[in-house]
């Protein structure tokens, strides 16, 4: 009994021997690269959240440099943030409060820059929308209005329609065209929610230019 029961383990030994002479090479490669994609995927959520943390305060800096008034000191945040983080939301926030902050100093060229990174290197297009909107604004304060045309034509989300719309038409009021910049601020305010404030502005606006806003809410119900 005891030389039957040897016999059959050497007979599976072999078994195993001649499995793994086999496919042994095949299953090594194969556990290595599934554990060798686990240990990347944990250290690459590792960087991800290191990057984050960095990032992060150094967010909390520019803030500390809005709050002072601090240019150059916001300056060299965002050159810092651009440089080792320029992949992450708050690359663009920073941009974006830099922007205002350069601005504020009447450093305008800076806030031009930081908005026009912000604009085409942000990886949201909600942040790419809002700079540009921004930037918008200074080429009416600059009269630089076929710029600030040709920076309204690029696409933004959905939402952010209806406010290049009211952009849009403070550049043609701006140009002097009543007519044009009355279309557009009816399309802003069509587009709008009746729950948003910055509905209130259009409105003025378009009373401005004896538009009651009345009618094109019973023009919006009929369409509807």
């Amino acid at each position: 009994m005891a030389k039957h029961l040897d016999l059959e383990e050497q007979e599976q030994l072999d078994q195993i021997k001649h499995f793994w002479a086999r496919y042994g090479n095949l299953i090594t490669w194969v556990l290595i690269a599934v554990f060798g994609s686990l240990a990347a995927w944990n250290g690459w959520n590792y960087w991800q959240r290191s990057q984050a943390t960095k990032a992060a305060a150094l967010y909390d800096e520019m803030e500390r440099a809005a709050v002072a008034s601090d240019a150059e000191r916001m300056e060299r945040a965002l050159s810092d943030m651009k440089e080792k983080f320029g992949g992450t939301t708050f690359a663009a926030q920073g941009g974006l409060l830099a922007g205002k902050t350069l601005f504020d100093a009447g450093k305008t060229d800076g806030a031009r820059a930081a908005l026009s990174w912000v604009a085409e290197k942000a990886s949201d297009d909600a942040y790419k929308a809002v700079a540009r909107l921004r930037l918008v604004a200074l080429d009416i304060e600059a009269k630089a209005f076929d710029q600030a045309l040709k920076t309204l034509e690029a696409p933004v989300p959905k939402s952010f329609e209806p406010l290049v719309a009211d952009r849009r038409g403070d550049v043609f009021m701006a140009l002097g065209k009543t007519e044009e910049a009355k279309a557009q601020y009816q399309a802003a305010w069509l587009g709008l929610s009746d729950r948003a404030e910055y509905r209130r502005l259009v409105e003025v606006k378009l009373a401005s230019l004896g538009v009651s806003v009345s009618s094109l809410a019973t023009t919006a119900e009929v369409a509807r």
